[in-house]
């Protein structure tokens, strides 16, 4: 039987696994299985042998939807532990995004203003184009995409987000 996903609250999941090939691909046929939505999705090795990978989605669902996806991903045999990050209390997320503006004139010098208001870095520069480094929450990123849209937007590249618990514990 389907659940068919429904609107509900963002939860931020950290998936810790062994770093081996076709894991991602297990992951994520679990949610596309199911008609589970990934939002956002990233992966990085977190260990000197490079043997544990924590891999960080970003879904929506009631809570019984959570749930469940939490219990499957438990039983896939190389997933060490799984943490809501969103249950388990204060969490830092941050994501990186890269922003290609093209302009002249004023929208080049609103564009600079901007960034400087969003504490974006300058990492490329050229006569007609600028590309931003920004990095924060996600709303942050959204609204200066939005902003950059009306002054010469050209391209975006993501990360997706990364997120840890605060404080001395372990998630």
């Amino acid at each position: 039987m389907r659940i068919k996903p429904e609107i509900g609250e963002r939860h931020t999941l950290s998936v810790l696994v062994d770093n081996e090939a076709g894991i991602l691909a297990r992951i994520a046929g679990l949610f596309s299985a199911r008609g589970y939505n990934i939002e956002s999705l990233t992966v990085a090795d977190i260990t000197r042998d490079e043997t544990i990978s924590r891999i960080t989605i970003v879904t929506s669902g009631p809570t019984p939807v959570i749930e469940q996806i939490i219990h499957q991903l438990e039983r896939l045999v190389p997933v060490h532990k799984v943490t809501d990050l969103t249950e388990f209390g204060e969490h830092v997320e941050r994501e990186l995004a890269l922003v290609k503006v093209a302009g002249a004139g004023d929208h080049r010098i609103e564009a600079l203003r901007l960034a400087d208001v969003y504490r974006a870095r300058v990492v490329d520069a050229t006569t007609d184009s600028f590309v931003f480094e920004l990095t924060g929450g996600t709303d942050k990123i959204d609204k200066f995409i939005e902003l950059m849209g009306e002054l010469g937007l050209v391209e975006i590249a993501r990360t997706g987000v990364v997120a840890i618990a605060r404080g001395r514990e372990a998630a």
